[in-house]
């Protein structure tokens, strides 16, 4: 960590320190309710944990709970810390960490009550669920320090106050989705999300495993999925319209023994993980491996380029329905948790339509919106999981809806319909549309998790959603009636990973933000406060430091100041600018991660006062570029400026910069310099061009 860093994340400790001497401990996410005591209760050489005996039989806590506990502790402290159990009701000795069963209900499985004094440490919790969150909470009133995994802290007195906390989720669904379709990150990775999860009590890791770019999960009956589907000749670069490519192959996949692992090191965790195998859209690469499965039964190549592709499955035959039956056997085999979903999103209906069979089964059931053929196959694939004890979650296409103007030459759906046709145990994944479509949802009686695109995607930049956007976030839509609101399950946040080919890339885009969706999932809704929210980040982001997690420091940009009313973002085309003049351009030499200026010399374009606009166009490379204010100098000193936030890349935002100069400031001779402030969007290979018109 350089001195910079270190003194920044000073600084932001001592800030939260002294909210917390005022306020409380910061805690993330926010407890239901929490007193403060006098003193401290400091760990040492002599702390024990000990445990109920009825709680490890009852919930096999030992492992799971103490001894983890136990693991993460003497990393960073250099203690023995012994585990022991006591009997029910029996004290606890002085100086314990103890972990006792809840004499009550009202907690629920992830509910803990906490008590800290400067004897010891007790946590009561009905579930495991619960007593692991209670450990969690532990290590967040610790010092940073404590969540280090590789040597213990020297130097570092381990105290935390005396609280009392009672706590308990509003939701109980917190889910985190990593798309590993697209690029394969790999286990080291994985298991590191889990953990920054487990401390901000998340409790669902959606694995989006497979989809057109990419198979990603051994199947032992259909070894073609990884050794064909796992592995493409290239990598979509630059835009979804850019024809640049990374020029390397690209491949990856998890033995059925590393999932194994992962699904146990999660499990200790108290989180479920939740597979997503994409059909019957997104299915290029299984498509590859096995074109029987496809609609065209035509060999194709996985492919290099992201968007939604042709390729679907043959969802009318039934020896197709078979074979992805047997994946999704295999798949039940590796993934204990209740819900398996099968994506259903942006399905391509052409092949469909250009499909006899298909066609005939759409007569022979009285359809006439191919959309029913997908609802059908929901309903097959959603059956056969509930015989299998199961159930199925999509994105909510599966409801037949036209989110993407696929249908406009079929018979429309009645959007006022009471059933949608779609099987009741199906659990919609609300990404897209009006959100009457969930309100319509919940009310034909289907279980909904909220991840409106808008709210929750973590590939948008930080301009699209910050930080504080993505803490205000509430699940339950804007006037849904009460009697629904028990069907919102939860939220999900999604690493979508078209654009995402590094670590460093992710991580970018991940942390801080994950924080604030885990209080959205956890906090009740009257003690959300983005203010105590922001004191208990500056501790996380000092583990983060600890941990060399790469998170990005300006999360919340600077909003539009400039153009319409309330700083709407205004989405560009290059054809807006094409009049424009090109009056200079960038190249990645020039770009840094940071803010900096890129100067270029007008001069000769500046003939006197009035208003100039100004439009950044990207070219080429990896990146786009995030621009956060443009000045026009004379002779080096400011005398115009634009400082609203905009972007560059292949779909350009809020643009152009307007800059007035008045007559008094336009001498002949002088130099006028435009001055773009600028940083690289997640990576500095960016070129572009300037254009410039005076209006």
């Amino acid at each position: 960590m350089n001195l910079t860093r270190k003194l920044l994340t000073l600084g932001l400790v001592l800030v939260a320190n002294a909210l917390a001497q005022a306020a409380g401990p910061a805690l993330i996410p926010q407890p239901l309710t929490m007193t403060t005591g006098e003193g401290t209760f400091t760990i040492d050489a002599q702390t024990v944990i000990v445990m109920e005996d009825s709680l490890v039989e009852k919930n096999n806590l030992r492992h799971a709970v103490s001894c983890l506990l136990a693991v993460q502790l003497r990393k960073s402290t250099g203690f023995p810390l012994t585990v022991k159990s006591i009997k029910p009701g029996e004290a606890a000795p002085k100086n314990a960490i103890a972990i006792r069963q809840a004499a009550n209900k009202v907690q629920g499985d992830e509910g803990y009550s906490f008590v800290s004094t400067a004897d010891g440490v007790t946590i009561s919790a009905n579930a495991r669920g619960g007593a692991f969150y209670g450990t969690q909470t532990l290590m967040q009133l610790l010092p940073a320090e404590a969540i280090s995994s590789k040597t213990a802290a020297k130097d570092v007195v381990m105290s935390i106050p005396c609280v009392t906390i009672e706590d308990k989720p509003r939701f109980s669904w917190r889910a985190y989705m990593l798309d590993e379709g697209r690029n394969f990150k790999g286990k080291a990775e994985v298991l590191q999300l889990l953990d920054q999860m487990a401390i901000l009590k998340m409790n669902v890791f959606h694995w989006h495993l497979v989809d057109d770019q990419g198979w990603r999960l051994e199947i032992k009956k259909y070894p073609k999925l990884t050794s064909i589907g796992s592995k493409r000749t290239d990598t979509h670069l630059g835009g979804w319209k850019s024809a640049q490519r990374h020029g390397k192959p690209h491949s990856g996949f998890y033995t059925q023994d590393d999932i194994r692992e992962i699904v146990n090191y999660a499990a200790e965790r108290n989180i479920t993980i939740m597979p997503e195998i994409g059909m019957p859209g997104h299915a290029s690469a299984m498509i590859a491996a096995y074109p029987e499965l496809g609609t065209v039964k035509e060999s194709i190549p996985v492919p290099v380029k992201y968007g939604k592709h042709q390729a679907t499955c043959k969802v009318v035959d039934p020896k197709v329905v078979k074979m992805l039956q047997e994946i999704l056997d295999e798949v039940m085999e590796l993934f204990p948790g209740k819900m398996i979903h099968i994506g259903g999103d942006e399905v391509r209906f052409n092949q469909w339509k250009a499909d006899g069979d298909t066609q005939a089964f759409m007569t022979k059931h009285g359809y006439k919106n191919i959309a029913m053929v997908q609802v059908h196959f929901t309903n097959e694939m959603s059956q056969y999981l509930e015989s299998k004890g199961r159930r199925l979650m999509g994105w909510n296409e599966i409801l037949g809806d036209d989110l993407h103007g696929y249908l406009k030459d079929q018979k429309a759906a009645d959007p006022n319909a009471k059933q949608s046709g779609l099987s009741k145990g199906a659990v919609i994944h609300f990404w897209k549309g009006s959100l009457s479509l969930a309100i319509r949802a919940a009310r034909q009686g289907h279980d909904i998790v909220n991840s409106l695109h808008s709210q929750t995607y973590l590939d948008y930049g930080y301009t699209s959603i910050p930080l504080s956007k993505a803490y205000a976030f509430d699940p339950i839509p804007k006037g849904l009636p009460k009697e629904y609101h028990s069907q919102i399950l939860g939220l999900g946040c999604q690493m979508w990973g078209e654009w995402i080919h590094t670590v460093e890339r992710m991580e970018n885009k991940t942390y801080p933000r994950i924080a604030a969706y885990a209080s959205v999932g956890w906090e009740a809704l009257e003690r959300k406060n983005y203010k105590t929210f922001k004191a208990g980040l500056a501790k996380q982001l000092a583990r983060w430091d600890i941990l060399e997690i790469g998170y990005e420091k300006n999360a919340d940009p600077v909003k539009n100041k400039g153009g319409k009313k309330g700083g709407k973002k205004k989405k560009n085309t290059a054809v807006e600018f094409y009049n424009y003049n090109k009056v200079g351009a960038w190249k990645p030499k020039q770009i840094k991660k940071a803010y900096a200026p890129v100067e270029i010399d007008i001069t000769k374009e500046i003939d006197g006062g009035g208003t100039y606009k100004v439009a950044m166009l990207y070219t080429k490379g990896a990146h786009g570029i995030d621009v956060q204010s443009v000045t026009l100098l004379k002779d080096g000193k400011p005398v115009a400026a634009d400082t609203h936030a905009g972007f560059a890349g292949a779909n350009p935002r809020n643009q152009p910069y307007t800059l007035t100069m008045k007559k008094a400031d336009f001498t002949k001779g002088a130099k006028y310099t435009l001055r773009i402030r600028c940083k690289g969007s997640d990576g500095t290979d960016s070129a572009g061009e300037v254009k410039m018109t005076k209006s």
